[in-house]
């Protein structure tokens, strides 16, 4: 299967944004990506410590687009992430929703790990993503051809027992759209994804933002496709744009064949 992620550097315009992530999901559709992968908050990267003008329900504008993107091109598409409205709260979802080549909506993720860490200590800022996001409670995952595609947010990654319960659910690949910041991106961001698609011997999808958002936000970017034997097999440059890998299901089945991990588990 022939995927791709596509890094950006999105801003607090959601016009802007929306244009920038149509061009790549083309362009990654006209070079044969039958997966593409959108980052976090590719439609809206707000300021720290702002709210969410454009929170929005699964009916508003940042979802239809997605739906006429998938359904134009024919692809599977993770719709990286979105702010979704919760009805009668002042809170939002961070969601993740992916669409089938019909532009139908196959799965709903809702981030369940929130980001509230002081990074001060490290040169970075204090994150509180609980001040404006709820936490969602569900695993979620959907069926294509090639297998079984896990849903993940960002931060979740450091939660490998999300990442199991995925594998149980016969998981394949395992995406991860992200918005890591730059301070932890150095020494964690590689390692854990790696790690992630090691014990679960699936195919990590991580597509992120890069470089520089409105108020100094910084995000590492390195957006990056990982094997089942935890090979780095695609690596983006610092710049935004699609990432291309073919991912092979022959050899994640050698790999499970061979080191069957996952058969072995006593808890």
């Amino acid at each position: 299967m022939r995927v791709a992620v596509v890094q950006m550097t999105s801003t607090d315009d959601v016009g802007a944004n929306l244009a920038a992530a149509e061009k790549w999901v083309a362009q990654a559709a006209e070079q044969g990506a039958e997966l593409i992968a959108l980052p976090e908050n590719f439609a809206y990267l707000r300021r720290e410590g702002t709210g969410v003008p454009c929170a929005q329900s699964l009916e508003g504008e940042i979802v239809c687009a997605l739906r006429a993107w998938a359904e134009r091109h024919r692809i599977w598409l993770v719709g990286g992430t979105f702010h979704e409205a919760i009805p009668g709260e002042t809170r939002v979802h961070n969601t993740s929703v992916a669409i089938s080549p019909r532009g139908e909506i196959v799965a709903v993720y809702r981030k369940i790990h929130l980001f509230d860490v002081d990074l001060s200590a490290h040169g970075g800022q204090v994150y509180r993503e609980s001040e404006r996001v709820a936490p969602g409670s569900e695993v979620a995952s959907f069926e294509t051809p090639a297998g079984v595609v896990g849903l993940s947010i960002c931060y979740d990654v450091r939660f490998p027992e999300l990442y199991r319960s995925l594998a149980l659910r016969d998981a394949r690949f395992l995406c991860v759209p992200a918005a890591f910041a730059r301070e932890t991106g150095r020494d964690h961001w590689e390692v854990l994804l790696r790690a992630r698609a090691i014990e679960n011997q699936c195919f990590v999808l991580a597509p992120a933002q890069c470089g520089e958002h409105p108020g100094g936000r910084l995000s590492y970017g390195r957006s990056m496709v990982v094997d089942p034997w935890g090979i780095v097999i695609a690596r983006a440059p610092d710049r935004p744009g699609p990432l291309f890998a073919e991912c092979h299901l022959d050899d994640l089945d050698r790999v499970r064949a061979s080191l069957p991990a996952l058969r072995h588990r006593r808890l």
